[in-house]
């Protein structure tokens, strides 16, 4: 029998915050502008320009750090990281190195094992660098500096972690408390929360770390499974072979499934980390400190709690609802129109999360107002529309926040309220089709399914298919 090998695992996760300017300039944060035109001297590091803190950023840096059970720096400052790289502007990184603004936390992880407590070393504040697009085409590298500058705040995790799965639940609960605090949209494919893993192995039941490696460009949770799975086995082929495993920072290629050396790993002396001149310390006090505890939302575990208590919902739909604070803001807000929480529950389960995987789209994304929703529950409700109706104003409500009502008229998508006029449809349907009817009195139940549908077709959709169904039945059965 071969050696059991044990993956120890790392994580270093970089989440731009949610604030409208850049962390020491007032430049805008807004995603997808022209190249490079979100930038001002001090984002572009000339000389002479002297940064100023954002004060959000500290505020969103110490909620992140008070949810994932850190302790507060009272008295921190930030360092110069010295390096040359072409996106970045200033030839050093402003960051935290020697105080950072947050330690010693934890966060709770659930898998298929159980519970488990992964520890948090540190959360620092820094800031972004710009962003390289390499042109294949022109063999050429462009730079945008755009994202130079963008408030980060980079948790980093203790050894904690043995395999992929531990490693995802870690960074779903990550994105879980950032989110509901408001201080990032934690958007992998944008990039405004990306991780990198440090990974070693070593032979199982031994307490001395392997060698590790630190794994760069992964923005989704399938590439850093495919990754953590890549490496782990690389490195238990290198030590089976009898060769050294050598300290570096690798990239991850996710189209050909591998990873290649970047380059050898750098330690914090390569860096030349000094105080950074320009800023000077920060200092909180326990009365902002107490303001800051104040105002911690309600995370999920007490909103599922409270919500099974205040609308009697199943388990099954608090997990779906309250998956995001976005999704949970708006079911709380349409029931409160409503008075329907089953049935806001339902829409938001049903086709509002089908409509966010066909268009790849986040929850954060929805723009459905909480009055327009409970409209179409309402008109649903009093039969003014029928389901496929209502599946169609839903549709367009997700793409535009329509008005319901407005839609429904402008479309001429009212059900038929004369039930008269209904009656002679269904007595011309079932003229013309005697087949089906003659099928249905001998007990073919699918045949009463073919009249409805032709009743529908007549009256153009603007039928109720419940109502046409029951009167399809009594008039069946007069007539028998």
């Amino acid at each position: 029998m071969g050696k059991q090998y044990e993956t120890v695992i790392g994580l270093e996760v970089h989440v731009e915050l949610a604030t409208r300017t850049k962390i020491f300039c007032g430049c805008s944060t807004a995603f997808g502008g022209a190249p490079n035109t979100h930038t001002c001297p001090v984002c572009m590091g000339m000389p002479g320009s002297l940064p100023v803190l954002n004060r959000k950023v500290l505020e969103y840096a110490v909620l992140v750090g008070l949810a994932s059970n850190c302790e507060i720096t009272r008295y921190c400052k930030f360092d110069r990281k010295n390096y040359f790289y072409p996106d970045n502007p200033q030839n050093y990184q402003i960051s935290q190195l020697y105080l950072p603004v947050c330690q010693n936390g934890y966060v709770e992880i659930e898998t298929e094992d159980g519970s488990k407590r992964v520890g948090i070393h540190e959360i620092h504040m820094e800031e972004d660098a710009g962003k390289l697009i390499h042109d294949t085409w022109e063999d050429c590298t462009l730079i945008d500096y755009n994202r130079s500058g963008v408030p980060l705040i980079e948790i980093v995790s203790e050894p904690d972690m043995r395999n992929a799965q531990e490693v995802i639940a870690y960074l779903e609960k990550l994105r879980l408390l950032i989110s509901y605090l408001g201080a990032s949209d934690c958007k992998l494919q944008e990039g405004s929360m990306r991780a990198d893993v440090n990974l070693s192995v070593r032979e199982a039941g031994t307490q001395k770390l392997g060698t590790r490696t630190e794994m760069k460009n992964l923005n989704s949770f399938k590439a850093i499974t495919r990754a953590i799975e890549g490496e782990q086995q690389r490195q238990i082929d290198l030590l089976e072979a009898g060769e050294p495993i050598v300290q570096e920072t690798r990239r991850w290629d996710d189209a050909n499934d591998c990873s290649y050396a970047m380059r050898f790993k750098e330690d914090a002396q390569d860096y030349r980390y000094f105080p950074d001149p320009d800023l000077p310390p920060v200092r909180i006090s326990e009365e902002w400190l107490e303001r800051m505890r104040a105002a911690l939302p309600e995370f999920r575990r007490e909103k599922m709690e409270r919500f099974r208590r205040e609308y009697g919902l199943p388990d099954y739909d608090l997990q779906i609802i309250t998956q995001s604070a976005h999704l949970a803001d708006l079911f709380e807000e349409t029931t409160a129109l409503c008075k329907e929480p089953k049935k806001v529950s339902n829409w938001l389960m049903g086709e509002m999360l089908r409509l966010l995987r066909e268009r790849e789209k986040d929850p954060a994304d929805i723009i459905i107002s909480p009055a327009h929703l409970a409209a179409l529950i309402l008109m649903k409700d009093k039969g003014e529309i029928n389901g496929a109706a209502a599946k169609e104003v839903f549709e367009a409500m997700f793409d535009e926040d329509v008005d319901p009502h407005s839609y429904v008229e402008e479309k001429g998508m009212k059900v038929e309220a004369d039930t008269d006029a209904l009656r002679e449809v269904l007595g011309q349907v079932v003229a013309a089709h005697p087949k089906s009817v003659a099928d249905y009195r001998n007990g073919k139940e699918k045949a009463i399914g073919f009249l409805v549908g032709q009743t529908m077709k007549v009256m153009k959709g603007k039928a109720d298919p419940g109502a046409v169904k029951e009167m399809l039945r009594e008039l069946l059965q007069k007539e028998s």
